[in-house]
């Protein structure tokens, strides 16, 4: 008797575990780059492409949007940023057409929307220019909370800026923000996650 009532009292613990357990809130996430949820950089993001037309991250809806603000005549980290973003893409396989790449320019004096289509067009088709007038640059980057400035070299200049990738979940919700440093194959690992976990 004794050692049926053990028994019983064994499987009732069982499945009370089993209960709670599914009762228990699902873990959240785990991300390699900084956590940005909950933090609204860059609300009512709209911006013009080399073609006119305007562009929004709600458009993007069901995609991964990332951003990155740099400049064309950039020497080394916009190129390598974009490379990144190119590895990416390679190593997301089908969830490719998940991802979105939107670049907006810090430096609409010298980057005409020529000139940033033609710059897109040389890394990936898919990936998107965008530019406005100084001014609206400024408010945009400034609600991003990017810092860019010119910096006078000899007769011309280059300019500093920001160089983190900002990266919107497929529901348009800011969600992570990638280093420069970043490996591509930890960011297409966080963008698997966000496919995978966002509803």
């Amino acid at each position: 008797m004794s050692s049926r009532m053990n028994g019983l009292k064994v499987l009732f613990i069982a499945l009370a575990v089993m209960v709670l357990s599914a009762c228990a809130p699902p873990e959240p996430p785990r991300f390699n780059a900084a956590n940005m949820t909950g933090i609204e950089y860059g609300k009512d993001f709209r911006m013009h492409d080399a073609d006119g037309r305007e562009r929004t991250i709600a458009e993007f809806r069901g995609k991964v949007v990332m951003i990155f603000f740099g400049f064309i005549q950039c020497p080394d980290i916009c190129p390598t940023a974009l490379l990144r973003a190119v590895e990416i893409r390679n190593l997301l396989g089908d969830d490719a057409k998940h991802m979105q790449l939107l670049f907006v320019t810090v430096d609409p004096e010298r980057d005409s929307p020529e000139v940033v289509k033609a710059y897109m067009e040389a890394f990936d088709p898919s990936f998107i220019g965008l530019r406005e007038s100084p001014e609206r640059t400024r408010e945009i980057a400034d609600s991003f909370h990017v810092l860019y400035n010119k910096v006078p070299t000899g007769d011309s200049y280059t300019m500093d800026h920001t160089a983190t990738t900002f990266i919107f979940d497929p529901t348009g919700r800011l969600r992570l923000a990638a280093p420069h440093i970043m490996p591509a194959n930890l960011i297409a690992d966080d963008i698997r996650t966000l496919l995978r976990t966002t509803r």
